[in-house]
């Protein structure tokens, strides 16, 4: 019995390896359905269908290598690295609006291009921003639910970000920045009145935001009625529509659907969720939606059986992310959001975003070691407010 003990208290801590296959499993799908929606449009474009499906497959490549780092870094470490992520985030968004370093896409100058790639910074400071907000509000646990020390801060420092990310314009990002500041001050105890608050507060800002836009005012408006806009501002979404209606139950077959034959703009990136709908069909979907599922529910129970109340704050926050961009992509998708530029996690092509979000899938495995038995975490409550258990 003795012997037994020993080998049980030395045995190696083992990440959830159910997590691990729902991540990868997103990830292959994403290199087929990649492929399948830009192969006739990257050869007729750049004269080789496989373009597309090569970079991907070269930012899953160095994906796994960052999900690898993140799980041999730990949690724990990251803490220590809050304020120089940070910091690198912050130059990162500045130098992106500098002229002759950040590159102009569609009107969107988001990208910084380097050999063989290009990054977005925006992508970047929504990993630093979860893990500095964990640390910040772990550290101020005593004084989170004041607003000199535990809210004004995160939300100026918010603001400080979200304008860095409007200035490119990026949206998306901004909204996202926002949310996960309210859902980590949320689960770190600050006061309901503080977010009511701040929320009407910004409500005339956003609409403002929106009103004076004249292309954010088109997607609001082809998001109303798509269909009455049809040929011009709601075409996307109009086209959308018709793609995951038509795939019906088993869909029209991998490789066989018809709105990426130039029809609908953006299949392999931001509507890629369409492609999947018409050529895999609600059977295709639904796969998709439970692989989210799985991560949402593994990320979560991981974070509450975090030791710390730093684990925990980070497990929520990197969750969100996927969770948040998951959820508007698909509903951007089907009509039920205004179109955000935000990439389906681990599907759509996009190399920043693809290794950002597998390299904080690694952080979620090495947490997820300290719910397994022998990984120090305390057990999993069964019930109970978020703020309490981060507590």
């Amino acid at each position: 019995m003795k012997a037994t003990a020993a080998v049980s208290s030395t045995a190696p801590v083992r990440f959830d390896a159910l997590l691990l296959c729902a991540v990868l499993s997103l990830v292959s799908l994403g290199l087929v359905m990649v492929y399948s929606a830009s192969a006739v449009m990257a050869q007729d474009k750049l004269g080789d269908s496989l373009y597309f499906l090569h970079r991907h497959l070269l930012a899953a490549g160095i994906g796994v290598v960052a999900m690898a780092v993140g799980m041999k870094v730990g949690w724990r470490r990251l803490a220590r690295l809050a304020y120089p992520l940070l910091l690198v985030t912050l130059v990162l968004l500045v130098l992106v609006l500098i002229p002759g370093i950040g590159t102009t896409v569609g009107g969107a100058r988001r990208w910084i291009r380097l050999p063989g790639f290009s990054l977005q910074p925006a992508e970047v400071a929504k990993f630093a921003w979860v893990v500095y907000l964990s640390y910040s509000l772990a550290k101020k646990r005593e004084k989170v639910a004041t607003f000199s020390v535990g809210f004004l801060p995160h939300l100026l420092l918010c603001g400080l970000l979200v304008g860095l990310c409007m200035l490119q314009p990026d949206f998306g990002s901004s909204v996202l920045l926002v949310f996960l500041l309210f859902a980590l001050l949320f689960a770190a105890g600050t006061k309901l009145s503080y977010l009511v608050g701040s929320v009407l507060l910004a409500l005339p800002l956003a609409y403002a935001a929106i009103a004076t836009s004249p292309y954010r005012m088109k997607r609001v408006l082809a998001f109303l009625d798509p269909w009455a806009h049809r040929h011009d501002i709601g075409y996307q979404v109009a086209e959308s529509l018709m793609s995951i209606g038509s795939g019906g139950l088993t869909g029209l077959g991998l490789g066989d659907g018809r709105q990426k034959l130039f029809f609908l703009p953006e299949a392999h990136t931001d509507f890629i969720f369409a492609i999947i709908g018409e050529e895999l069909g609600l059977v295709g979907v639904g796969v998709l939606v439970a692989l989210y599922a799985i991560i949402i529910w593994r990320g979560i129970r991981a974070s509450l059986a975090a030791p710390e109340a730093f684990g925990t704050y980070l497990g929520l926050g990197l969750t969100s992310i996927i969770a948040v961009q998951a959820a508007v992509n698909m509903c951007v998708a089907m009509g039920l959001l205004p179109t955000k530029g935000l990439t389906l996690p681990f599907v759509s092509y996009g190399g920043s975003s693809l290794v950002v979000l597998m390299g904080g899938a690694g952080v979620l495995l090495s947490l997820s070691a300290s719910a397994q038995p022998g990984g120090g975490g305390r057990p999993l409550r069964s019930s109970g407010d978020l703020r309490e258990v981060a507590a």
